[in-house]
């Protein structure tokens, strides 16, 4: 795993012109590929991680090619270390005092949420699922103490208030140890 990467993600309306920015992408710059794929409705997503300078480079060219087919598109330098591993759901998670679930309508939003939730208080990321299954709508979830969650949570809002982009935000105190199971 790479050490605070910079993430970018490039979301396309058309599924061959974003396997053509992929493509391009990773020529572009030494960048690791963490996810590519289609998603409902019919759009294409690429995201990548690496150093800074290799993801900035990669993705002005994703944003070239993609031109007129971008949907969304986010660029994060310094990424806090618990995205990936979210993204990955296999952050094993700390005992739960308090659990959050922050959902949104686009994958860029989700990230830069939980970015801004890891680095605003001392929770712990569990899952990051990326419109996969989902009709586009994603979402994370994260414990930590209920005075944390909170603050993650506003700082999380903050971030993409202007996006329009929030689904919902609950969280449970104390959540039963069967639903525990469920999402952790």
């Amino acid at each position: 795993m790479i050490e605070q990467p910079a993430l970018a993600l490039l979301e396309l309306r058309s599924i061959a012109r974003g396997v053509r920015a992929c493509d391009e992408v990773l020529k572009k710059a030494e960048v690791q590929l963490l996810d590519a794929r289609t998603l409902c409705p019919g759009k294409y997503m690429i995201l990548f991680a690496g150093p800074v300078g290799p993801v900035e480079e990669s993705f002005r060219m994703g944003l070239d090619i993609g031109a007129d087919m971008m949907v969304d598109e986010m660029f994060l330098p310094n990424a806090h270390t618990q995205i990936i591993p979210a993204m990955e759901a296999c952050a094993a998670p700390p005992p739960v005092d308090a659990l959050a679930v922050f959902e949104t309508f686009t994958v860029a939003s989700t990230i830069l949420a939980g970015d801004a939730a890891a680095k605003a208080a001392g929770i712990h990321l569990i899952e990051m699922r990326l419109a996969n299954g989902l009709g586009g709508k994603s979402f994370f979830t994260m414990t930590g103490a209920i005075a944390d969650i909170e603050a993650a949570v506003e700082a999380g809002k903050k971030t993409i208030e202007h996006l329009g982009a929030l689904v919902a935000v609950e969280v449970m105190a104390r959540p039963h140890k069967d639903l525990i199971g469920k999402v952790t």
